[in-house]
């Protein structure tokens, strides 16, 4: 037995990518993918026809380039349905980030556009950043049947805020966070003291201590240690890379999370807007990463709907 397949006795393995070479490799059950990925993927040429598509149709509807790069997105979304056996997680406009009611809006035009191609809404996660808008737009999403991947969660206010949402999924950061602690001068840190695993063993005992539904994936790996760390957690999204690097390890994981043994979790929070605020105010750490990484997606985002706007023009 080698690492993957250890980890897959345990964990729901996401692919986080855009590339299908990778996912076809692979199997995950599920793959996200963000608008990183996405710019990443269409400078590929496996994937030419794909962006042709999407420039096409809009030159035909006289479409904008946030319109073509909103296709653009479910046309790699679709193809990946027909990969993974799960969910497909398709992220919302990075800059609508702090607009609860224009979220909700893109997400139902999401969900229309996946269901003009006939791939039903239980295919589809749509991914929001963990905002206090963003957690309000998930709020009324789950409650018309559309599941929300809540990304970035840095803090365990944000995870708090999307459980009360009764978010589908929330994805809690791991490398990004001890990325901050790095560059912040801590460590050195081993996996069993790396802060991103030691945040996100903290959610999971909130969330089973407190028999809160929603689901717990870890994301943003750096190495197979904090993969490891985490083994048993309820999903695992993991880069093409670091999914190699566990398929050649020989070698049983021994389980580091469990729903019937969580460990001790911190005294139940009672967030509305304001405490929510102060609370997440007060961690500099989450205040920085959750405000670099909505930055990070809009600058991609913006360079997808650049290409698109030249393509259109040319």
């Amino acid at each position: 037995m080698n690492k993957l397949e250890s980890l897959r006795e345990m964990s729901v393995v996401v692919a986080d990518t855009g590339d299908m070479g990778s996912i076809e490799a692979f199997k995950p059950t599920d793959s996200t993918t963000n608008p990183t990925l996405i710019l990443k993927a269409s400078q590929m040429p496996a994937y030419k026809e794909l962006v042709d598509e999407a420039i096409s149709w809009g030159r035909k509807a006289g479409a904008k380039p946030g319109d073509v790069t909103d296709r653009l997105a479910v046309n790699f979304g679709a193809a990946l349905t027909k990969i993974v056996p799960g969910r497909v997680s398709t992220e919302v406009d990075a800059d609508l980030s702090f607009d609860t009611q224009a979220t909700i809006d893109k997400a139902r035009a999401l969900i229309a556009a996946y269901d003009a191609r006939g791939v039903r809404r239980d295919r589809i996660l749509i991914k929001i950043a963990s905002t206090w808008e963003g957690a309000q737009a998930a709020a009324v999403l789950q409650r018309e049947g559309i599941d929300c991947n809540m990304t970035l969660i840095f803090s365990l206010a944000q995870a708090v805020a999307c459980a009360d949402a009764k978010a589908f999924l929330i994805s809690p950061f791991v490398g990004r966070i001890l990325d901050w602690h790095v560059k912040a001068g801590g460590g050195p840190y081993t996996s069993e003291t790396d802060p991103g695993v030691l945040s996100v063993r903290q959610i999971y005992a909130y969330y089973k201590t407190y028999g809160i539904k929603t689901v717990v994936m870890g994301a943003s790996f750096r190495n197979i240690g904090e993969i490891e760390a985490l083994a048993g957690c309820d999903r695992l999204t993991i880069s093409p890379q670091l999914l190699g690097e566990l398929a050649k390890a020989e070698g049983a994981l021994a389980r580091k999370l469990d729903p019937k043994a969580p460990g001790k979790p911190p005294e139940p929070m009672k967030l509305d807007e304001k405490a929510f605020r102060w609370a997440f105010n007060e961690d500099q750490m989450a205040t920085e990463k959750l405000s670099d990484g909505i930055r990070s997606f809009a600058k991609d985002l913006g360079s997808l709907r650049k290409m698109a706007a030249e393509r259109l023009a040319g």
